[in-house]
């Protein structure tokens, strides 16, 4: 069975011509200044009760018909 080259993103990366010494990799823009719009009290608190019941609504939903679903349909 022959084997099969590693996919592209498994690679080294290669330096541009005229390029020597080691590779330098983009750095993210990361600013240690004071949001711009501050996110209040009220926003945080609406955003973590909106993340809570996407993630844990459904489960909740699921335990809380457990029997039902043990039934089943048929």
């Amino acid at each position: 069975r022959p084997r099969l080259p590693p996919p592209p993103f498994l690679l080294p990366a290669e330096a541009p011509a005229g390029q020597t010494g080691a590779l330098t990799l983009p750095r993210a823009h990361i600013s240690a200044r004071p949001a711009r719009d501050p996110t209040s009290s009220g926003e945080q608190a609406a955003a973590l009760l909106v993340t809570f019941v996407t993630f844990l609504g459904p489960p909740g939903w699921i335990l809380a018909h457990f029997d039902s679903y043990k039934q089943g349909s048929a």
